[in-house]
């Protein structure tokens, strides 16, 4: 079961790391997005953050902190519960697979952090 959740988990935090510094630096594709589904451009540092904090959080439950890490999955979750409904909000659903995914990420994250 912990092999299940370290692969999980690693693929989680490094796609977390990686849309936290997507939208730091504001990448094209991130402006876009959020502007289909009417985020202003300076909300961008402040979701940015809790990314990058749920991918530290993660990380840190893998290296033996594990409440850390299920409070990260957890919150994670609760963030990406919010992008999907901004999608369905703005009826932008041909790429709600991309938070969807993150979701999933977060959901099997959290759930194989709890049953190890």
């Amino acid at each position: 079961m912990f092999t299940a959740y370290a692969i999980v988990t690693v693929i989680a935090v490094l796609a977390n790391a990686g849309i936290a510094v997507a939208d730091f630096s504001r990448a094209e594709f991130v402006l876009a997005n959020s502007a289909e589904v009417g985020l202003p451009q300076t909300w961008l540092p402040w979701l940015a953050a809790p990314k990058a904090a749920g991918a530290a959080g993660l990380l840190l439950g893998l290296m033996g902190v594990p409440v850390i890490g299920a409070a990260a999955a957890t919150g994670l979750v609760l963030f990406f519960t919010g992008a999907v409904a901004a999608h369905i909000r703005a009826h932008v659903y041909y790429n709600i697979a991309f938070p969807g995914g993150y979701l999933a990420l977060a959901v099997a994250s959290l759930v194989l952090a709890v049953a190890r």
